[in-house]
């Protein structure tokens, strides 16, 4: 008997949860949309994290990686680049503008990559993800007083 009364306990909870889904997946949705701007930091805040993470990525590329395992990340860095020039391009131009070229230039230099490429084009692509993390440094350093 005592299964039979929780279990009609937990149908009435049923139903009732029914009707809190849509508010709660419309709370989470909101919540979702405001990621970006918790505790009032703009959008551009969680931009610049992702970017930073995405950099990071460079350093954790093994030998075995290779030159897919690089473009793999230059991907990531090129979304996540794309996704901050565009937020922060009318709060920070100059810095905007030094991440869109820098990563360009990144692009660039490792899509001139063979499978095997020589001591030189390392050498290339090494200063270009320098200009890269460089670039995005300054833009770190500009924020910081609105990212905190």
């Amino acid at each position: 008997m005592n299964m039979s009364q929780g279990h009609t306990k937990s149908r009435g909870r049923q139903g009732g949860a029914r009707l809190w889904v849509p508010l709660v997946l419309s709370a989470a949705a909101a919540v979702a949309a405001l990621a970006g701007c918790e505790s009032g930091k703009p959008a551009y805040c969680t931009d610049r994290a992702n970017l930073q993470n995405s950099v990071k990525g460079l350093t954790s590329l093994t030998a075995g990686s290779g030159v897919s395992g690089l473009k793999s990340q230059l991907k990531q860095i090129q979304s996540d680049a794309t996704a901050l020039v565009s937020s922060a391009k009318n709060d920070f131009p100059d810095e905007t503008s030094a991440i869109s070229s820098s990563v360009s230039t990144l692009k660039n230099s490792v899509a001139a990559l063979p499978s095997h490429p020589s001591a030189a084009q390392i050498a290339t692509v090494t200063r270009d993800a320098g200009s890269v993390v460089n670039s995005v440094k300054s833009f770190t350093n500009a924020s910081s007083s609105k990212c905190g």
